[in-house]
């Protein structure tokens, strides 16, 4: 056990949770991972109908696997495999073997459910207590936890993973932003999990009620459940006080605690490929494609019980980087999530991700870091409206956010090479998360 820190100063960077796995050598990881993944075949195909009749119609079996580059031949999984499965059909294991169900909000959608066996939960919470120690979490901190409670996996996966690491936990959930504040002063949090967006709502907040949080004793933030950027992180550090961590999950997956950053260098994403095999792809031809180039995220569970997923294609654009880390982890990192390949906008022509929208406007001198996309259709194509509000301390006459937006829209053209509208609106004007932040609003009619 190590004992609590109250200091900001930069911790050593070399404890970890499960030494011996999180430096396995990179051969016998991958000996690890063939062994499992041969497994979690044979476990999804044996009881699954969708996996058995998929496998069939591609022609391979949990036999064919001889290498990991065999799982090429394999099939894809994407989320509408779950929808049409909704709600048990992609269950391997019988009701009497599970002890919790999640499930996505199925906004666009049925909603995907997610089952767990005991063992499920357990590893999982190694998984997430092993990527809070990755962060710069240690034992006896206390952790704020304003991730949302419920059927999302957020809150409960930060949770037991603290716990397992032997945390003080305070299970605050999304909301009540001012007694947010409260609890962060008075409890003397050390760390504080949310979305981005969300963590700086509470900055903004406590800055209203008056409450300094970068003097507290806060040092550490694990943000995730949203793509953020590189300006999104200096923000984040500058206001709270804090070194800003990113964590990576999926529900369908697991939840948090598929992947984390480590405190050594916050450059990537450490994958736990113990339990997960990750490829990238590319997401036309859906041909893997070498390390380090940019493509679209898949990952294998090896290590799911109650519901295995073969290749799930994740949406999510990245690269892999195998090189060796400062912190001694042989995990491959994930570099930073810069979009979703089902959410880029193409705008006159110009391809967009709301990602490469917040690198431009966080930060931009005179802007809060709030802002929203709408999309709306002349009748012709599809047109973008960038709403964007001036700092609290910048004049906010109509002539100075007339200026204000005619400054970000040649930014925005300049940077991006995109041309859209610009709004720009007065202190409080832009709407706040309370958790996942809502970035674009999509006001096309339905075709």
């Amino acid at each position: 056990m190590i004992a609590r820190t109250d200091s900001k100063a930069a911790l050593a960077p070399d404890f970890m949770f499960e030494t011996d796995v999180e430096t396995l050598p990179r051969r016998a990881l991958g000996e690890l991972q063939l062994e499992r993944l041969s497994s979690s075949l044979e476990r999804a195909y044996r009881n699954v109908p969708h996996y058995r009749n998929s496998f069939k119609a591609a022609g391979v079996g949990p036999d064919d696997l001889k290498t990991l580059g065999d799982l090429r031949h394999f099939p894809f999984t994407v989320k509408t495999d779950l929808r049409d499965q909704y709600p048990f059909g992609m269950f391997a294991a019988p009701h009497s073997e599970l002890c919790r169900l999640h499930a996505s909000s199925g906004t666009t959608g049925k909603p995907t459910v997610v089952a767990y066996t005991p063992g499920d939960i357990d590893r999982w919470a190694d998984l997430m207590a092993r990527s809070m120690a990755a962060a710069g979490v240690r034992p006896g901190d206390v952790v704020h936890n304003a991730y949302g409670y419920g059927l999302f996996t957020g809150g409960l996966g930060a949770h037991y993973g603290a716990e397992r690491l032997g945390c003080i936990v305070v299970p605050v959930s999304g909301g009540g932003t001012e007694r947010q504040v409260m609890l962060l002063k008075d409890f003397a949090a050390d760390i504080l999990c949310s979305t981005p967006s969300y963590a700086l709502n509470i900055a903004e907040t406590a800055d209203q009620l008056g409450v300094d949080i970068s003097v507290l004793p806060l040092r550490r933030g694990l943000f995730g459940a949203e793509p953020w950027s590189e300006e999104m992180r200096a923000e984040l550090d500058r206001r709270l006080g804090i070194a800003a961590v990113d964590v990576y999950g999926l529900s369908e997956i697991m939840g948090p605690g598929v992947a984390c950053e480590c405190d050594a260098e916050r450059a990537g994403l450490h994958g736990w490929e113990d339990h997960f095999l990750f490829e990238i792809i590319d997401p036309e031809t859906l041909e893997p494609l070498p390390m380090g180039e940019t493509g679209e995220l898949v990952i294998t569970t090896l290590t799911k019980e109650a519901m295995p997923l073969v290749r799930y294609r994740t949406r999510d654009i990245t690269r892999l980087n195998d090189a060796p880390c400062s912190c001694g982890r042989t995990h491959v990192r994930i570099l930073r999530v810069t979009g979703r390949d089902d959410d880029m906008l193409i705008i006159r022509g110009v391809n967009v991700y709301p990602s490469q929208m917040e690198a431009v406007l966080v930060g931009f001198p005179g802007l809060s870091p709030h802002y929203q996309i709408l999309l709306e259709d002349d009748g012709v194509m599809n047109t973008m409206t960038v709403e964007v509000e001036v700092a609290s301390d910048a004049p906010a006459s109509d002539d100075d956010l007339a200026a204000v937006a005619q400054d970000v829209r040649h930014h925005i053209k300049s940077i991006i090479g995109v041309t859209c509208r610009v709004t720009a609106k007065r202190p409080g004007e832009v709407p706040r998360s309370q958790g996942k932040a809502v970035r674009v609003r999509d006001l096309r009619e339905k075709r």
